[in-house]
């Protein structure tokens, strides 16, 4: 009989763009672990479209064995999982064999987080980068590179919904980003001054080229805009000039600190899950995790009986 599991694969992530808006990174992510899935399954004399339970615990027992986290396999499970309620909607399976898998257990791990300080050194040496340019590009990119900075730590954007963000993306006058998010969701969120300067400064060099593009930083790719990868090496470099170290700082890590400075600040989870376009409060949750740490900690520094032998546990 015929194995269909490529043409199921493709209707799959041909809904998954269309029904759900499912983006490009999403979309590749889901057929790697697929492919990868189909590749186990093949070498147990299985197909993707036919495996069943065991061939599922199999494969995520092959991930297990090949040293995968079990948040990777977890993921992994969760793509199976949807790419088998769709051929169970559709009709092309009349069971989902990864129903009665149980999911890897994962410990969810506290995101990294840059201090408030770290975050003002990395603002700081972005604004010396630009005052100490050698030449007109190197003004130009080090100008672009903290209109990025500015807006991430301002807004708490994911990194793809930053780079890509369309030259028209404000709103009321300024003080506002229009933000297309996961699934084409698009959320507001407020401008504070030094991004809309540090925009101001951006455009005010780039405005033609950006209009003409349709995005607010252009680029000579194939999308059109800035990838994720220039600004992330961007940010590593001007990291390490700021005296902290570059591993510990990435576009996500600064997502982070944007969300927990908030709630630190005492901003309400509800807004800050707004803000970061999570659907699921649990997920910004997280974050509360990270306070209750730095609480901890800042009770066994700083009260006068945390340290009494009494009081150790």
């Amino acid at each position: 009989m015929r194995d269909l599991s490529a043409a199921h694969v493709e209707a799959f992530l041909e809904m998954m763009s269309a029904e759900r808006g499912a983006a490009i990174n999403t979309l590749e992510a889901y057929r790697r672990d697929l492919d990868d899935a189909s590749s186990v399954l093949k070498a147990d004399g299985a197909t993707l479209a036919r495996a069943n339970s065991e061939n599922i615990r199999a494969v995520i027992g092959d991930l297990a064995a090949r040293g995968f986290s079990p948040a990777s396999q977890a993921r992994r499970l969760s793509a199976l999982r949807q790419f088998y309620k769709f051929l169970h909607a559709e009709g092309l399976r009349g069971d989902d064999p990864t129903g009665v898998v149980e999911s890897p257990r994962k410990r969810r791990s506290l995101p990294k987080i840059l201090s408030v300080d770290d975050v003002t050194r990395l603002l700081t040496q972005a604004g010396t980068d630009i005052a100490e340019a050698r030449t007109e590009a190197e003004a130009l990119q080090r100008i672009r590179f903290r209109a990025l900075l500015e807006l991430l730590y301002a807004s708490g954007m994911r990194v793809s919904e930053l780079v890509g963000l369309p030259f028209r993306v404000l709103a009321e006058g300024g003080r506002f980003l229009v933000i297309r998010g996961k699934g084409s969701k698009e959320r507001m969120v407020p401008m504070s001054r030094p991004a809309r300067a540090a925009l101001d400064a951006w455009v005010a060099k780039i405005g033609e080229v950006a209009e003409e593009s349709g995005f607010l930083f252009p680029a000579s790719s194939n999308n059109g805009h800035l990838s994720r990868q220039v600004f992330a090496r961007e940010l590593k470099e001007v990291a390490a000039r700021a005296g902290l170290p570059s591993a510990k700082v990435s576009p996500h890590v600064l997502r982070h600190a944007f969300a927990s400075h908030l709630l630190a600040g005492g901003a309400d989870l509800r807004a800050v899950q707004e803000l970061l376009g999570h659907t699921d409060i649990s997920t910004t949750q997280i974050y509360t995790h990270v306070l209750d740490e730095r609480l901890k900690q800042l009770v066994a520094e700083h009260h006068p009986l945390a340290k009494h032998p009494k009081n150790r546990d």
